[in-house]
């Protein structure tokens, strides 16, 4: 089994480039879509989100309000850190438990955005950073998501910086273009995935 991790800045096309290598037959583990689960109705970790945030970041429905806690993390360093300390181990232990029913020859890239931030790399056998310019990312943030340039920005200071990203990249995808110049990067990076799973055995 070979483990990737798969990181990149919020509108980088992290999430274009973990569809891609789902298509040519990698094992994907969504840390966002984790973290999601791990908050549903009746779960414990949003009994614990809400121990920790109180019932006013409950939706009328007994879900999470993710716009409003949202508001609150992002404009508070303190407040997301309390955050993560509820929902990460969560989210950890389910990746975990994915990882574990995967085949033997399985390439398995764990999608995790705050892969640089938490200092995650060693867990990984190689880390792909999917890259973007500022200016291209906070452009998509805006046009595509529909957020103002004040939660863009918020969004983007909140994680890691560009250089730390790639510092602890061992393969890097420029994803600055249109989607057509991305296929082919990602197609050469899914064969050396490939190679170096073959060579693992």
């Amino acid at each position: 089994m070979l483990r990737v991790g798969l990181t990149g800045g919020i509108g980088a096309g992290k999430s274009e480039v973990s569809r891609l290598l789902a298509s040519y037959g990698a094992l994907i583990v969504d840390s966002d879509r984790i973290a999601r689960e791990v908050v549903e109705p009746g779960t414990p970790g949003l009994a614990a989100v809400v121990a920790e945030f109180g019932d006013a970041i409950l939706t009328p429905e007994g879900a999470l309000d993710r716009p409003r806690l949202g508001a609150i993390v992002f404009a508070d360093p303190d407040r997301l850190a309390a955050l993560n300390a509820v929902v990460h181990p969560l989210v950890r232990a389910r990746s975990a438990e994915l990882e574990a029913a995967a085949a033997p020859d399985a390439v398995v890239v764990h999608d995790v955005p705050l892969l640089a931030e938490n200092g995650l790399a060693p867990l990984y056998d190689l880390v792909i950073v999917v890259d973007a310019g500022t200016d291209t990312r906070l452009d998509r943030l805006v046009r595509l998501r529909g957020m103002t340039h004040e939660e863009a920005r918020a969004r983007m200071t909140a994680q890691a910086t560009r250089e730390a990203r790639l510092a602890v990249a061992d393969i890097v995808i420029d994803n600055d273009g249109p989607l057509e110049a991305l296929e082919p990067q990602v197609a050469k990076v899914w064969q050396q995935l490939r190679e170096r799973s073959a060579g693992d055995r």
